[in-house]
């Protein structure tokens, strides 16, 4: 008897023991230094990109420091390994021409710094957003004003080749102030990175295209697009984990939109759109991001007007959203925000208070609590991760 006791003991002992060593282990792999870089539109208050730290263990972000100089890096990318960052010059006018730039920087992961490569105009006017493809030989922009998007070879040091491939969209929808012409919006890469989207406000549609690796060109796919209703004015797109779903958000609209995405004819099949805002809110409001937890349970949606966050669940079966809070942004015109890649903050970018602020996400139900955490960043735009850990050469 004796011995039986002892053994369930010792067995009690190890499993106690066991168990912290995954506790443990569970919040250290939660507990990771991020570096946060911010895009920012330049004047009094910015002078370029801006970068601070983050530390997942305590929600803390350091005060900003300025990372590079640079004229309306309103929007940034990082490429797959974390050594370099592109961003977009917000412009219409680039060395005399009529274009914006993008430009190229080596980042140091031990600053945040980081060093200016070189330029290469945008191939069109007012660039608004840029992403890197996943294998990193490639940054795809897309043009506002002239509603155009272009392909830029990188190469192994991180500079920019001139453009592979430019394509001018054209026509127009039913808001003669806003869609008299083409406003390419979001340039994004579908799930099995197979193919290249492009949200166009002025054309209410989702531009899909072919990426070909080896040349850098861009062709229109077998199903070249997909319609939006008429006035809503698609801006951003991000995917499902699995790649089964996509989401737009609307910028004229404030909707959020979910479509079944088929993998062999590269269509998108709406399923739902919903409100982001309140049914009794009638002031003017622009929506402006969306973005999804890393789990793919819950979706975030930001309004600039009603300066919220709209949380939904995700309907892992049907990729249908099912509304669950609206929370103040503690600042004016949240035109960006990012989820930090452990899934547990949302730090969002106040562009007209000068503010970006970070919420603690509920796994369980997608619910944000303010931290209590604020910093001043003058016009922020864009919200970016770096894991320390993955930045070193």
């Amino acid at each position: 008897m004796r011995f039986r006791s002892s053994v369930k003991l010792v067995c009690a002992a190890l499993t106690a023991l066991l168990l912290v060593s995954l506790s443990a282990n569970a919040d250290s792999a939660l507990s990771k230094q991020f570096l946060v870089y911010f895009g920012t539109f330049t004047g009094a208050k910015s002078k370029g990109i801006y970068v601070s730290r983050f530390d997942t263990a305590t929600g803390k972000l350091s005060a900003p420091a300025l990372a590079a100089k640079s004229v309306n890096p309103s929007f940034v990318a990082i490429d797959p390994n974390y050594h370099f960052l592109f961003a977009v010059n917000e412009t219409d006018l680039f060395n005399g021409q009529a274009s914006g730039a993008l430009s190229a920087f080596k980042l140091d992961a031990a600053t945040g710094k980081l060093a200016f490569l070189n330029q290469q105009p945008s191939g069109g006017t007012g660039p608004c957003h840029v992403t890197v493809d996943p294998g990193g030989k490639y940054v795809l922009v897309a043009n506002y004003d002239s509603g155009s998007v272009a392909v830029f070879p990188v190469r192994t040091n991180g500079f920019l080749d001139p453009a592979s491939s430019v394509i001018q969209h054209h026509g127009s929808s039913i808001n003669r102030e806003r869609q008299a012409g083409p406003h390419a919006h979001c340039v994004a890469m579908d799930g099995a990175n197979h193919r290249v989207l492009v949200c166009d406000l002025g054309l209410d549609k989702v531009m899909i295209y072919r990426l070909n690796e080896t040349s850098g060109a861009l062709t229109p796919d077998e199903t070249p697009w997909a319609g939006l209703k008429p006035g809503s004015g698609p801006r951003h797109i991000t995917f499902s984990p699995d790649g089964r779903y996509a989401y737009v958000i609307s910028e004229m609209g404030a909707t959020l939109t979910v479509f079944v995405c088929n993998p062999e004819h590269g269509a998108l099949n709406e399923v739902q759109t919903v409100s982001t805002l309140p049914e009794d809110f009638h002031k003017k409001n622009k929506a402006a991001e969306v973005a999804l937890l890393p789990s793919g349970k819950f979706i975030y949606a930001s309004n600039r007007g009603d300066n919220s966050l709209a949380v939904f669940a995700v309907d892992e079966s049907s990729g249908r959203l099912t509304f669950v809070e609206r929370q103040s942004t503690r600042g004016k015109t949240p035109r960006c925000f990012a989820i930090d890649p452990t899934g547990q903050y949302l730090i969002v970018a106040n562009q007209d208070s000068d503010n970006v602020v970070v919420f603690r996400i509920n796994a369980q139900t997608g619910r944000l609590t303010w931290t209590g955490q604020t910093i001043k960043v003058g016009q922020p735009v864009c919200v970016s991760f770096v894991p320390l850990e993955s930045a070193t050469p």
